[in-house]
């Protein structure tokens, strides 16, 4: 893995934190991408930031059109120290 920028760490962060990172696509194609924090409006994030955090393999998303939304995998997490969780998740609740 290639050393991340600041940009990419604050990403990261944030959605460790509980914010929601979508891509909007409209119907000719152009994607904008933003983190929804769970209170007030939503931050612009750069392509070339979710491009790499992707290429790197630290986020994945379900790909979906207009909005697709994106999670930390694994590795991410691991290089975080947090838990997974959400659907994607390989952690299960012991019960």
């Amino acid at each position: 893995m290639m050393k991340l920028a600041g940009a990419h760490w604050n990403v990261l962060l944030a959605m460790a934190e509980g914010c929601c990172l979508k891509s909007h696509r409209d119907l000719n194609g152009h994607k904008v991408y933003q983190l929804h924090p769970l209170e007030g409006p939503p931050i612009p994030v750069s392509p070339a930031v979710v491009a790499r955090l992707c290429d790197e393999g630290l986020i994945d998303s379900n790909k979906k059109f207009p909005v697709a939304t994106y999670w930390l995998t694994a590795k991410a997490c691991g290089l975080l120290a947090v838990e997974p969780v959400g659907v994607h998740s390989t952690h299960t609740a012991a019960g």
